[in-house]
C-alpha cells in the first residue's frame, strides 16, 4: 500500500510517469501563462472601461478615448519615435491593439490557441520595447523582453495543457489539421 502511495503519477495524455518535479514544472508554468494571460486581459478591460488604473473614466475606449494616444504619443522615444507617434491614437491601431490584448489574454487564460497568443504576445511585447530604446534602468533589456521570452517559452512546452483547455483544444478536428493553432 505504501509504495503505491509514493508512486509518480501517470500522465494522462502519454501514459508515461511523471516525476514530481515535472508535476511541478506543468503547474508553475500553467500559474504563469495565467498570470500573463491576466496581464493581457485586465489592460484590455482598464482601457475599455476607465477603471482608473492606468485608464481614468474620461480616456476609456467606450468613451471615446485612443488606448494607444498616451503611450505611443507621449511615452515613445528613441529611434522608433516619429513610427510610433505616427500611429498614436489611429483607429486602426486602437482596434488591434485592444483585440489583441482581449485575444491574447483570453486564449492564455483558457490555455487555447497558446502559440498563436504567445507568438502574438511576444510580438507585442518586442514593440513596446522598441517604443522606449534604449530602456531606462538597461543598456537593452527591459521586462518587455523577458516576458516575450517566457512566451515563447510557455508556447513550447504546451503550457495550456494543465490548468487549461488545451488538451481538448488539440483534440479539435481543425487543430489537427492546422497544429499551428495549438
Amino acid at each position: 500500500m505504501t509504495a503505491m502511495a509514493n508512486r509518480p503519477a501517470t500522465e494522462p495524455a502519454t501514459g508515461t510517469v511523471e516525476t514530481p518535479r515535472q508535476k511541478a514544472t506543468r503547474y508553475v508554468f500553467a500559474v504563469v501563462r495565467l498570470a500573463l494571460g491576466w496581464y493581457f486581459l485586465w489592460a484590455f478591460v482598464d482601457k475599455t472601461f476607465g477603471l482608473g488604473f492606468s485608464t481614468p473614466t474620461e480616456r476609456a475606449w467606450i468613451n471615446g478615448g485612443h488606448p494607444t494616444a498616451g503611450f505611443l504619443g507621449n511615452a515613445a522615444k528613441g529611434p522608433f519615435t516619429g513610427f510610433y507617434n505616427g500611429i498614436a491614437g489611429a483607429v486602426w491601431a486602437d482596434t488591434l491593439f485592444m483585440v489583441g490584448l482581449a485575444a491574447i489574454g483570453t486564449a492564455l487564460i483558457l490555455g487555447i490557441g497558446t502559440r498563436v497568443a504567445a507568438a502574438s504576445g511576444a510580438l507585442l511585447y518586442v514593440m513596446m520595447w522598441t517604443a522606449v530604446l534604449p530602456p531606462e534602468t538597461n543598456p537593452f533589456l527591459d521586462d518587455h523582453l523577458v516576458n516575450a521570452t517566457v512566451l515563447v517559452g510557455l508556447a513550447l512546452y504546451g503550457a495550456g495543457d494543465t490548468l487549461g483547455l488545451g488538451r481538448v483544444w488539440g483534440r479539435l478536428p481543425l487543430v489537427q489539421r492546422m497544429p499551428w493553432l495549438k
